[in-house]
Formats: structure tokens, C-alpha cells, sequence
């Protein structure tokens, strides 16, 4: 036994090692081939420091159907990790760990996504895979390394030339016919995370049977080594720029509804990125439209550190704080903030005493679902007699306000589960339904043409959306898009210019035609090995004891998503997903589901008020119900 099994051995009997840690870590000394790993290892050892160790090795990585997403960057950062140093102040090498983002499991997962998209392909084809990421630390490095090994195991990768939006990696996979495609981010994550997430041919997150293929070939791989193949058999790699942006610009430009609204609107924006992709797109795309377009220079600059906020999430307010201040400050009207990989977007606006308002994602989803839908029958797209084959798509913990919509212009809504690859799964539906004779070449149509053949063979989707930010307004891109959603919310806010409201007044008109809805999202974080015990036994405690009576409601119904056969609106059987749902007597009701991405288990509280009445006492009324549900959930879990 060498020193160093000895001493993780006594760590394991004194119990300030994990077993699992102590298996991971030998696995993956033996499988890497990096000396910084066996460097970092040995000076965490040295030092005691079997939490960090625990953190970094309680299980491996796995490859899941979203790909990989993990710590890149440790809580302790070795002397071996910092080496010379990197781009804006971080380590030179990447987080030594089993379960952490690094170039040994971003090896392992390019490396399976490769031999399945060779048995995909089959004998005598190359595939062609696509690769992008955003500008978090190492993703640069990530993707380059990627493309390398897609070449040297005789595949054919695109690169971006630097970095660009998730929702552009999708459109790029679509329009280039490729058979896969990679986005290293994660997201609106913290600054020390980063993730690989993978996608198939159709431009969407991998789902099965592709991704139970995928992840059977990456777990099978246990080693950092492969041999390339001989150069005559190798792929190309090329680079992607300037043409496949303006590509995709146009393509987001048919997504304007009435385009003549843009023309006059004279509209101020204060627009931020978040140190991130949005910027690349949006900005330039806003003036070409005549928008007045300002942006937060200190956020302007492309750094993984995100210094200027402590969460580059446009979820919470403290993101678009500067941007907000912006605002205040040149008169603008609307603030627009994307996250890091432009796939969630987040609004503020001017209400009717001049201050600035949030809005929530179920309120901008739902001002965006209703103004898209009044404004096709305007068009004459959609009539009485095709109405049904018309369709908006939401998320199980979306707003019902969404339903409430879809019901007074009767068309149809369907719900997903949470995650846009369910969407993206139900837009794959509605395109193979169409007669293979009558659609062609699919993704070469026009979106008029795409419009026709699905109100007459299929569903046409009109807009989609999940709570969290997340929004899709074309089948041209299978993922959510904020780059789209920024020029939809621009033209929702021309429209509201044009009949003389603000949009909180909007709003407020669909409240008072379709009900008051209020939702409210809340987590419970707990992170590292503990954490992720902690999270598991209390959504397993909601599945084995749920709630009879909630906050002096009863409980009329308990939907058990991982242990009951559910079917959605068009009677397609759901997957299995750790999520419960609790409805109420009293109308309220409430989700409970662990975070597939971060280390927290997410609460998701609904309330509603039927229209007619006052709106503001609606509103108010809501409001306390919802903070009551909360004090007693907060109560009951803490006692789970």
C-alpha cells in the first residue's frame, strides 16, 4: 500500500473520509494523465483537508441527460491548480475531482459522444458535430479541446470563433445538418461552476433512447487516454463566425409579428449581458430595428468572474440592479439582462408614477403568450376554424395564467415537465407529423411556410416557455432563446407604446380579462456531500408522507411525477422526474422538486384570483395566501 492509500485508509477509519471519496480518487489517479491532478490530490491530503476531498470525489460526475455540469474551479485551490494563473484571475488548471467540471471528465463525455454519434451514423459516415460556450472560466479552453478530440477520432467539428449563446449553438446544429453539438456553460450558475451540455441532431437537449445511449458509452470510459487516429483518417475543423450570426439574426428576425410596429416606437433600452454572450446579438440587432439601445459598461466586459454581481442570474433583482440605475438615470424605458449563455432573459419597466418594476418570467411568458396569440387572429393567421390546431407550451410550474390565455382565444396549451427539452420534444412531434412529401427539407422553409403545413398536417406552435426566465417563440430553434425573446418583448412593448399603456398596465388588462395569478418561487440550499444527502431525503419524505392538510387547507390532490403513470394534454405518457405537486381546496397549490443543475431542492407556490373583482384587493389577498403557505411549507420541511 503506498503513503498515500495509507493515509486516505485512516482518513475513512477516523471518518472524515468518505469510502466513496477514497474509491474515486485512486480511479481517478489511475485514469488521468495529468500531473497536476496527482499535485493536487497529494497537497489536499497533506494539508487535512478531507471536506474539500469529500466535495470534490463523494461520486463521479455524471454524464445526465443535460450532459455534465459541476465545481471548475475549487473551494480550496491548490498550489498545483493556481500554477502560473489564468485569463481574469483564475487558476491555471482547472478543479482536480471526480465531481468537478475538468479536462479528465470533459474527456471522458466528448469521448461517448462521439462513439454513440459514430453508431448513430453508421460505417462510412463522418459526424459533424458543433461546439460553442460562453465566457465563464476555462470554457474557451473546453471547447477547443473538444473540437480536438472530435477531430482526432475522425469526426467533423465546428467552433465558434468566441463566445456565443446556447440558443445559437441549437440554431447552428439545425441549420448546418449537424448530428450533435456541444455548449460548454452552466448557465446562470455561480462563477466557480461550468458544464457541458449536449444536444442531438434536432437542435435539442439529448432525451432518450439517445441519451440512455450516450451515458451508457461515457460511464463506460474510466480513463483520460485515447490514441488518435492516423492523420489521413482524422476530421476537420472549421471555424464559425460572422456568416452563421447573421444567419441566425435573420432568422430571429421573422419572429416580429408587425415589424411596422418597430418602425416609430422611438423606445430607449438599457441592455446588459452580464459579462456574458447577449451582447453579440441582441445590441446590434436593436438598433437595426431603431431602438435606442444602452449598456452597462462595467458588465459589457466578457469575464467569468462576473465581479459586478453576486449572481449573473436575471432571475434576481440585484443582477439588473446597475442596469436599473442606468435607466432611472437617461430616461429608458425598458432594462433587458440576459444570463451568461443568453438562454434566460429578465425585464424591467417603467410603471405609470415613472419607477422601474421587475417583472417575473411567468409574467413576461404570459404577456408575450397573449400578445402573440391576439395578434395572430389580428393577422388572420389563426381563425375559428383552425384555432385548434394552434398551441402554446408550458412547463408544469409555469404560471396557469398561461392556460387561462390559451382558453379564451381556444386554442390548445400542453404541459411539460420541467426543462425546455420537453418543449423542444413536443416541437420534434409536431414537425414529424407532417407527410414527409409535403414538408421536404423542413429546416430550409420559411417560417410562414413551416406556420402553413403545421396548422394543416400537425400543431402550430405559437409560443413556449418555462417560469424560470426561459422562452421560445419559433420551432427554428429547439431551446430556450433569450436573443428571441429580447426582440419579442421589444415588440410587446411597441405594441403597448402604440395604444398609449405602460406595461405594467398590460399587464394589468389580462389580469382583468383572464384572472390574477401569483406565483412564487423559494429553495432550500444545501450543498457539497451532506447537501446532496439532505436534498434526496426530503423530496423522498414528501413522496413516502405527503401533506393531508396544508395551512388550514385541505389537500385535494397529490401528483407524484417519479411514481405515477401522468399523461399531458395530448395523452402522451410523461417521464419519470422527482417532482410532487400538491393542490389545495382553497385554489392554492404548490411543487416541490430538486434542482437538476444547482444544490438546492425549489418550492413553487401558486395562487389565484377568478376576474371581475377588484384587482387590487385580488392582488393583495393572493399575495398574503401565498406568504402563508410559505411560513407553513418552511415549518413542515424543517421537521421533515
Amino acid at each position: 500500500m503506498s503513503p498515500l492509500e495509507s493515509s486516505l485508509a485512516a482518513a475513512v477509519a477516523a471518518g472524515t473520509l468518505l469510502e466513496s471519496a477514497k474509491s474515486n480518487i485512486l480511479s481517478l489517479l489511475a485514469g488521468t494523465t495529468s500531473e497536476v491532478a496527482a499535485q493536487a490530490v497529494g497537497e489536499l491530503v497533506e494539508s487535512g483537508a478531507w471536506e474539500e476531498l469529500n466535495d470534490r470525489f463523494f461520486k463521479t460526475l455524471a454524464f445526465g441527460t443535460g450532459g455534465l455540469r459541476g465545481r471548475t474551479i475549487g473551494r480550496i485551490v491548490t498550489t498545483a491548480e493556481q500554477g502560473l494563473g489564468g485569463p481574469n484571475g483564475r487558476p491555471q488548471f482547472p478543479c482536480t475531482g471526480t465531481a468537478t467540471m475538468n479536462f479528465y471528465n470533459l474527456s471522458r463525455a466528448v469521448r461517448g459522444l462521439v462513439a454513440y454519434a459514430k453508431h448513430f451514423v453508421g460505417e462510412g459516415r463522418r459526424p459533424m458535430l458543433v461546439f460553442a460556450h460562453d465566457t465563464r472560466h476555462f470554457s474557451r479552453d473546453f471547447a477547443e479541446l473538444s473540437a480536438r478530440i472530435c477531430s482526432d477520432l475522425g469526426c467533423d467539428a465546428f467552433l465558434f470563433d468566441g463566445p456565443r449563446s446556447t440558443p445559437e449553438l441549437s440554431f447552428a446544429i439545425r441549420e448546418l445538418r449537424a448530428h450533435a453539438g456541444v455548449v460548454l456553460t452552466a448557465s446562470h450558475n455561480p462563477p466557480h461552476d461550468n458544464g457541458f451540455k449536449a444536444y442531438f441532431n434536432d437542435g435539442a437537449q439529448i432525451v432518450d433512447p439517445h441519451a440512455a445511449g450516450i451515458i451508457a458509452e461515457v460511464n463506460a470510459i474510466t480513463s483520460e487516454h485515447y490514441d488518435a487516429l492516423p492523420e489521413n483518417r482524422r476530421g476537420t475543423i472549421t471555424i464559425l463566425g460572422a456568416e452563421m450570426d447573421a444567419c441566425y439574426v435573420e432568422r430571429l428576425k421573422t419572429l416580429l409579428l408587425q415589424p411596422s410596429l418597430l418602425a416609430g416606437a422611438s423606445i430607449k433600452i438599457v441592455f446588459t449581458n452580464l459579462h456574458g454572450t447577449g451582447g453579440h446579438i441582441n445590441v446590434p440587432m436593436l438598433r437595426s430595428f431603431g431602438f435606442e439601445v444602452l449598456t452597462v459598461p462595467e458588465q459589457d466586459v466578457q469575464d467569468g468572474r462576473f465581479p459586478t454581481v453576486e449572481s449573473p442570474n436575471p432571475e434576481n433583482a440585484p443582477a439588473l440592479k446597475m442596469a436599473i440605475d442606468l435607466a432611472l438615470a437617461q430616461g429608458a424605458e425598458i432594462v433587458i439582462g440576459t444570463d451568461p449563455d443568453a438562454d434566460r432573459m429578465g425585464v424591467a419597466v417603467r410603471d405609470a408614477s415613472g419607477g422601474m418594476v421587475l417583472l417575473t418570467g411567468n409574467q413576461i411568458g404570459s404577456l408575450m403568450a397573449w400578445y402573440r396569440l391576439k395578434t395572430c387572429f389580428d393577422l388572420g393567421w389563426l381563425t375559428h376554424a383552425n384555432r385548434s390546431r394552434a398551441v402554446l407550451v408550458k412547463t408544469f410550474v409555469t404560471t396557469e395564467l398561461q392556460k387561462s390565455i390559451a382558453d379564451g382565444f381556444g386554442v390548445g396549451i400542453v404541459d411539460t415537465l420541467t426543462g425546455f427539452k420537453y418543449i423542444a420534444g413536443k416541437l420534434r412531434k409536431y414537425e414529424d407529423a407532417i407527410p414527409a412529401d409535403k414538408k421536404g427539407d423542413y429546416r430550409s422553409l420559411s417560417e410562414e411556410q413551416t406556420r402553413l403545413l403545421r396548422l394543416e398536417y400537425s400543431r402550430f406552435f405559437v409560443f413556449g416557455g418555462e417560469e424560470s426566465y426561459g422562452y421560445l417563440g419559433s420551432d427554428a430553434v429547439r431551446d430556450k432563446d433569450a436573443n428571441g425573446a429580447t426582440l419579442m418583448f421589444a415588440e410587446v412593448a411597441a405594441y403597448a407604446k402604440s395604444v398609449g399603456k405602460t406595461i405594467p398596465g398590460l399587464m394589468d388588462d389580462v389580469y382583468s380579462e383572464f384572472g390574477y395569478y401569483l406565483e412564487i418561487g423559494k429553495s432550500l440550499v444545501m450543498e457539497g456531500a451532506d447537501g446532496a444527502a439532505k436534498i434526496q431525503a426530503l423530496a423522498t419524505s414528501y413522496a413516502e408522507s405527503p401533506p393531508t392538510e396544508v395551512d388550514g387547507s385541505a389537500v385535494i390532490r397529490v401528483r407524484d411525477f417519479a411514481r405515477q403513470d401522468l399523461y399531458d394534454q395530448e395523452g402522451d405518457l410523461l417521464p419519470k422526474e422527482k417532482m410532487l405537486f400538491v393542490d389545495l381546496e382553497d385554489g392554492r397549490s404548490f411543487a416541490v422538486r430538486p434542482s437538476g443543475t444547482e444544490p438546492k431542492i425549489k418550492f413553487y407556490l401558486f395562487g389565484k384570483a377568478a376576474p371581475g373583482g377588484d384587482l387590487t384587493e385580488s392582488k393583495l389577498k393572493v399575495r398574503d395566501s401565498l406568504a402563508s403557505l410559505w411560513a407553513w411549507i418552511e415549518a413542515d420541511a424543517a421537521g421533515r
